[in-house]
């Protein structure tokens, strides 16, 4: 496995072939996305508990949507059973996987638990409580800044663990080399990865304007608020199909770089 380092511009075509891709399997892939919300959903329903199960399947689950976005890359049509691909991939995988979750959980209940010392708690009960968000809790003394402090910490947190599970499960690699590569690979290729987080707030912000605008015209509030929440799962659901090619591009087997060109600015190991 070698890491394979991107112009800046290759942002922009991840967005565009998770796009193309996702309309390609618009089913499927939605389908699979709802799923893979209603298992997070159904989870937070068991108090403390429930969160950490949550949270130690992100990965799991995230790596289930790069596989299927993987098969509708290939023409294939993403059947249900693929969202648990990371539990039939082998027993050492799977261990792997379920220690990278634990790791994933532990490490982002920690970050909410920083902040309890710049606002007392409100921020972290509201994100892993599920507590209400209002005018009075956002105005609270110190939410805003431990929200902004949460926000630093969780930048490198996601490098880490952007490309962890895919190399978990791809090429075999442990969870922690795995969270390790995952991060340097995001830091050399952080061009590519800022141009891919900026196309897609301007692809949602855009898209949900123009819902906004064209559902207030033709039916008022009403229709917008019942417009708005879909058009908003379906935006995600793309954000998500884009990230594999993220991994694919960031990435390439010892044979596969010598078998085919890859475009790159250079390859380290």
């Amino acid at each position: 496995m070698k890491l394979n380092l991107v112009p800046a511009r290759t942002g922009m075509t991840w967005v565009k072939l998770g796009v193309q891709t996702f309309f390609n399997q618009p089913l499927a892939l939605t389908g699979l996305f709802f799923m893979f919300l209603a298992v997070f959903t159904v989870a937070g329903f068991v108090p403390v508990l429930g969160l950490l199960v949550a949270l130690a399947l992100v990965p799991a689950a995230s790596l289930g949507l790069m596989a299927a976005t993987d098969e509708a890359s290939k023409g294939r049509f993403p059947m249900p059973a693929v969202l648990i691909s990371a539990f039939r991939a082998g027993q050492a995988q799977r261990k792997s996987m379920l220690i990278l979750g634990g790791l994933y959980a532990v490490l982002f209940i920690a970050m909410a638990l920083v902040t309890v010392v710049i606002d007392g708690g409100g921020f972290a009960k509201m994100y892993l409580l599920g507590g209400a968000m209002n005018k009075e809790t956002v105005s609270a003394p110190g939410f805003q800044s431990a929200a902004l402090v949460f926000l630093v910490m969780y930048a490198p947190f996601a490098m880490a663990f952007w490309h962890a599970p895919a190399l978990v499960h791809w090429h075999g690699v442990g969870p922690g080399k795995s969270v390790f590569f995952s991060f340097i690979a995001c830091w050399r290729n952080l061009g590519a990865m800022v141009v891919f987080c900026l196309t897609w707030m301007a692809v949602m912000m855009g898209a949900l304007m123009f819902v906004l605008l064209l559902t207030g015209a033709i039916g008022g509030q009403e229709l917008v608020g019942i417009v708005m929440v879909p058009t908003t799962l379906l935006l995600a659901s793309m954000f998500f199909v884009s990230m594999f090619f993220s991994f694919k591009d960031s990435f390439v087997a010892d044979d596969e770089s010598t078998a085919k060109p890859v475009e790159s600015d250079g390859v380290a190991s």
